[in-house]
């Protein structure tokens, strides 16, 4: 494989999140109990909106697909990530490396569409009540479904594609904790500017694209909530867009701090702790910010729970 790829290098060593010893028992304990209430509160959101029937709404749809992509996004990072806090030397295969920074691609793009849906979702709900049931219908709840990931799948083809024309020959040390485009490419020894164009294009358009859509709907969001003369029902829908802005603003803002600055200016010690934040921080907030301040969550829940223990 490492010739059919003109590189030398059939696998790298991650550097990991930092190098001093006597941190990493604390970090791989603070991790690991981050991954465990990830992949228990997706998890569990995921089960619940799949139980409750009176939750089967255009709504929780989408955000039974957000925990998907949480999920699966934190997976595909986390375990790798883990692993170098307990082991001196963190290898990881040329191979395994490319498919990591795949669905890491994949997963990463996905959501910023997700999210962009979401805040559709909510412009309909709050702005067009009456229509809700027929514009977010069955069918239109599926085809943006299917457009997430179509933009997912799309980025993730396309840098995948441009890595393995790219050159690795000496240099195998990745100066991050899991395989993302900036560190890897640091390493080439080739030409990187086709990737550099594309990072900055995809980075672009899957920042400014779904950014735009979040500010389009919360704008007339804003408005028709102004119109409404009831003080509870101006709060009742503040308090369901605070959350979506809460996860909006830590996972775009960490995103465009890592892939939108400049080769030169950019500090890979700085890009681990913004992606720390969209990798590992998100996964684990977002079923926190969606759904336990959601009462028709709490209610499907105490529903469930009672099931069981009357059963």
């Amino acid at each position: 494989m490492a010739k059919g790829n003109h590189s030398s290098v059939t696998e790298f060593i991650l550097a990991g999140l930092t190098e001093q010893s006597q941190l990493q028992l604390p970090l791989f304990l603070l991790f690991l109990g981050i991954y465990v209430v990830t992949v228990v509160g997706n998890l569990g959101m995921i089960t619940l909106i799949g139980l409750s029937s009176h939750l089967h709404t255009p709504m929780y749809y989408f955000l039974s697909s957000l925990s998907f992509i949480d999920l699966c996004h934190s997976t595909v990072i986390t375990p790798k990530m883990l692993v170098n806090f307990v082991i001196e030397k963190n290898t990881i295969s040329y191979p395994e490396c490319i498919t990591q920074l795949y669905f890491f691609l994949l997963f990463a793009a996905s959501e910023c569409y997700m999210l962009a849906a979401m805040a559709y979702d909510r412009y309909v709900a709050i702005c067009s009540p009456l229509l809700y049931n027929s514009i977010m219908s069955h069918q239109a709840c599926l085809s943006l479904i299917s457009g997430v990931y179509m933009m997912g799948l799309a980025c993730a083809f396309s840098h995948t594609g441009c890595m393995l024309r790219v050159h690795f020959c000496k240099l195998n040390v990745i100066n991050h904790y899991f395989c993302d485009l900036l560190p890897l490419l640091k390493l080439s020894c080739s030409s990187t500017y086709v990737n550099e164009i594309l990072v900055l294009c995809f980075g672009a358009l899957n920042i400014f694209a779904p950014i735009l859509t979040i500010l389009s709907s919360y704008i007339f969001i804003i408005s028709s909530i102004l119109h409404i003369r009831s003080m509870e029902g101006r709060s009742k829908a503040f308090s369901t867009c605070s959350s979506h802005i809460s996860a909006v603003t830590i996972f775009y803002g960490s995103a465009a701090f890592m892939y939108l600055q400049p080769s030169s200016v950019s500090s890979m010690d700085q890009g681990k702790v913004s992606s720390v934040f969209y990798t590992i921080i998100v996964p684990m907030l977002n079923p926190l910010i969606y759904s336990l301040r959601n009462k028709d969550v709490n209610v499907a829940l105490k529903k469930i729970l009672e099931r069981r223990i009357f059963l």
